[in-house]
């Protein structure tokens, strides 16, 4: 599930920012409306989503709880694993603790120690029979 979200978001990303080309249809403004529309007025016009943005919260604001709940979650999860991969790269560049050397006994039958040669302890009260 979280691999479809984060292609439609990437996808709507990518819709964003590349060109489409050819000529717009439909109700947005033509070559001309467009080459009309001032700095000046789309700094207004931002300004204005901004001020009706702050307000948003005065509107709806469980809205705005929820968002700054999942804000603070996301926050603290892109901080572990921030924290994850400094210590992952951190612990890589280490230079790693030389293996010790396994003796491997092949010169002869007789390759048990003293200790592997005790029987293993039983419990008592299994008289023998």
């Amino acid at each position: 599930m979280m691999f479809l979200i984060r292609t439609a978001f990437w996808i709507s990303v990518l819709l964003l920012v590349l060109p489409l080309g050819g000529a717009m249809k439909g109700d947005g403004p033509n070559a001309e409306e467009r080459a009309s529309i001032d700095a000046m007025a789309a700094l207004a016009a931002a300004g204005a989503t901004i001020s009706d943005m702050r307000s948003f919260c005065e509107r709806q604001p469980d809205a705005c709880d929820v968002g700054s709940k999942a804000l603070q979650v996301m926050s603290d999860r892109a901080r572990n694993g921030a924290a994850m991969i400094q210590d992952y790269l951190g612990s890589e560049g280490a230079p790693a603790a030389p293996a010790k050397a396994v003796s491997t006994a092949t010169g002869g039958r007789d390759t048990l120690t003293p200790a592997d040669r005790k029987p293993s302890w039983r419990g008592p009260g299994s008289p023998s029979a």
